[in-house]
């Protein structure tokens, strides 16, 4: 098998096995005939290309004239997800990974790290993958080092993956037109291949973010092994005597210091707002372009709300997934709120710097930010 970018193992996490795992355990896709595949691939090829002019109209985020860097656009089947998402998670864990190759062999925990760590990680990594890649629809990757192939942008720069299998299962599952659901698809993706083309800077900071995030991680494996094990304790319905209940954290906070979490609220707030703007922007553009999407939206927010089962709630749950469905809400609430005050234009000042993105707190109280960023500057 050929390696992810490179080598197959880096020492904590053996990638190629996570790709193999991952593989193995996919579930199949709908059933649709070599013909119909080819019609689909095609159709959603063309709804990415009309998405581009109907979301730059509607956000005014980039101005006439000005051609923003172009980004690929891939149409993928689940394998295919899962390959891409390797090559990103491998790019942008690399330096803690590389600080935990280092400390690793100091501890006495090290030799276990040393000896199965690389592929039990893979393994486990395998596994949520295959998980999630049956359930995204589509995904604007940030972090996308080219591949033969998987082609991105110049520079480490971007991707528009539309996963095929998903789009067509969910567009039966919820029994809407199949033509006016892959454009709604393809107008929430194109609106954050949009944020990040015409946004430069957007791309740095939240790499920064991401860095210093990881950069806050406890590296030493049996602080490490203990914090996984108090997860699975307060998962499980069980915690050590005498501790008090955690609230019903994920996985994903429970193994967070205090740093981290002030950087994940900044985080969040960006998230948030990337996340809802997309949900603010596919709604305002359909009524337009597709006839049906009073119904896609009804039966979608049903679905997503309630998931598709026990198992499937437990594994957001334990995933930190439930906290990326209130992004959708909480972030589309803050858009639609500013807009309605400002205008577009006036919320497109959230894209200016760093600096006038909103916070945690505001994206909760939407009129905060417009003071923060409108009033003072104007006053």
């Amino acid at each position: 098998m050929t390696g992810i970018g490179g080598a197959g193992t880096s020492g904590m996490v053996d990638w190629n096995l996570a790709v193999a795992t991952a593989t193995r355990l996919v579930r199949p896709g709908p059933d649709v005939s070599r013909d119909e595949a080819r019609e689909i691939v095609a159709e959603l090829r063309r709804h990415a290309k009309a998405a581009e002019e109907h979301v730059r109209t509607f956000t005014r985020m980039i101005p006439e004239g000005v051609e923003p860097e172009d980004t690929p656009v891939l149409v993928v089947d689940r394998a295919g997800w899962v390959k891409a998402n390797v090559a990103g998670f491998r790019e942008i864990l690399r330096p803690l990974l590389d600080k935990m190759q280092e400390r690793r062999g100091a501890t006495p925990a090290g030799a276990v790290f040393g000896a199965v760590g690389g592929k039990v990680t893979g393994v486990e990594l395998g596994m949520l993958l295959s998980f999630l890649s049956s359930r995204v629809l589509g995904q604007y990757e940030t972090f996308a080092p080219a591949s033969r192939d998987l082609p991105a942008a110049p520079g480490g720069g971007g991707r528009l993956l539309l996963v095929a299998p998903n789009i067509v299962h969910v567009e039966r599952e919820l029994d809407v037109d199949p033509h006016d659901f892959r454009l709604w698809v393809c107008l929430h993706e194109e609106t954050h291949r949009t944020q990040f083309t015409a946004v430069p800077w957007l791309r740095d900071h939240l790499e920064s973010e991401i860095q210093a995030f990881l950069d806050a991680t406890e590296v030493d494996p049996m602080t490490v092994l203990e914090r996984l094990r108090e997860a699975a304790q307060s998962l499980a319905g069980g915690r050590p005597e005498g501790e008090e209940d955690d609230g019903g954290r994920s996985l994903v906070e429970l193994v967070q210091t205090p740093r981290q979490r002030e950087i994940l609220g900044r985080l969040t707030a960006v998230m948030s707002l990337l996340e809802g703007h997309a949900d603010y922007v596919m709604d305002g553009v359909g009524p337009q372009v597709v006839p049906s999407v009073g119904e896609i939206r009804e039966k979608f927010k049903e679905r997503r709300a309630k998931g598709a089962s026990r198992l499937d709630l437990a594994l957001r749950k334990l995933l930190g997934l439930d906290a990326k469905l209130r992004q959708y809400r909480d972030g589309e609430r803050f858009v639609r709120a500013v807009v309605d005050e400002v205008g577009m234009d006036g919320f497109n000042r959230v894209w200016t710097s760093p600096n006038t993105l909103p916070t945690k707190a505001e994206i909760a109280k939407p009129a905060d930010w417009v003071t923060r960023v409108h009033r003072k500057t104007e006053s």
